[in-house]
């Protein structure tokens, strides 16, 4: 799991408010590779040596290939909700983000605290990414209650 959230980067257009979930080193996806998710349909680490910092954030991938299609269009490939849990902001507050805990829904990535949190956010997986969008949406004004 990722270990300390920090508030670095805005991850909304237009918000300064709402930050990338980053381990103490400041790595989004705890060093995981945000397009192998889309490309290869699986968690892959990343090789240090391609890294591009985005908004305060640092983006690992595991080929150059990879870091370019993000550096092209960056918010296609970045975690819903800044890479924080999916379901803890169904239920109005945020947890860290597991990169080895995540779903692609309509083509956005989405972290769960635990595969065993990934498997109740599933169970009612639409109605919880619509109050997660709409927790979301506040959190830019008012900031989260944030639960390790």
């Amino acid at each position: 799991m990722i270990g300390i959230a920090v508030a670095v980067g805005a991850c909304s257009k237009g918000s300064d408010s709402i930050s990338f979930n980053l381990d103490a080193n400041g790595n989004a996806l705890g060093g995981y590779d945000a397009v192998a998710y889309f490309a290869v349909n699986n968690a892959v680490k990343d090789n240090p040596k391609y890294e591009y910092v985005w908004k305060g954030a640092k983006w690992f991938f595991a080929s150059e290939e990879n870091m370019k299609k993000f550096q092209t269009d960056p918010e296609a490939y970045t975690p819903q909700y800044g890479g924080y849990c999916s379901y803890a902001l169904s239920e109005g507050y945020t947890a860290n983000g597991d990169p080895e805990a995540w779903k692609v829904v309509d083509g956005k990535l989405y972290l769960n605290y635990s595969p065993k949190v990934k498997e109740k956010w599933e169970q009612d997986q639409d109605t919880r990414i619509d109050k997660g969008n709409q927790n979301w949406q506040g959190f830019k004004t008012k900031k989260p209650e944030h639960k390790s």
